[in-house]
């Protein structure tokens, strides 16, 4: 199956002029990789959270919304993640894209400007409708939640 192609609306920021558009590492990625726009170095602590320039504005397409996610490397060897991932951008916004970055590690973590510090992924989204009913249909699981079915029997 191809992947869909959709175009986005796209300002590099004064501050970000210098600093790669973001782009997928490969032909089979699904994101697109984020730049720290910072004008200079800013140190995570271990347990804090920063908001982290990307140096762009997006217009996205209505009914698409941009998802900011952590990168995996950073996870695993550093304990940086995105606080609220994934991280929506709605269709109608127009302000610079910015990331909530935590520490999670142990020790201090420095974010340089240029370093790859999440990833974007384009999405289409759906509204739905809500129905108000007296009852819910039945199923299998039930009300069981929170790692009910995980659970070995």
């Amino acid at each position: 199956m191809k992947t869909k192609t959709v175009q986005v609306g796209f300002k590099v920021l004064e501050h970000g002029k210098d600093l790669p558009v973001p782009s997928y590492a490969t032909a089979s990625s699904a994101g697109m990789d984020l730049y720290a726009a910072v004008k200079e170095d800013v140190v995570i602590k271990p347990s804090e959270r920063k908001l982290l320039p990307a140096g762009f504005s997006m217009a996205l397409p209505e009914g698409y919304e941009a998802q900011v996610r952590p990168r995996s490397g950073l996870a695993l060897k550093n304990g940086i993640t995105v606080l609220n991932s994934p991280g929506t951008i709605d269709a109608d916004y127009r302000g610079e894209v910015c990331v909530i970055l935590i520490n999670l590690g142990q020790e201090p973590f420095t974010i340089t400007r240029g370093m790859r510090m999440a990833q974007m992924v384009i999405a289409p989204t759906s509204h739905a409708t809500l129905v108000v009913v007296n009852d819910l249909d039945e199923t299998a699981r039930g009300k069981g939640g929170f790692g009910s079915t995980g659970t070995h029997g």
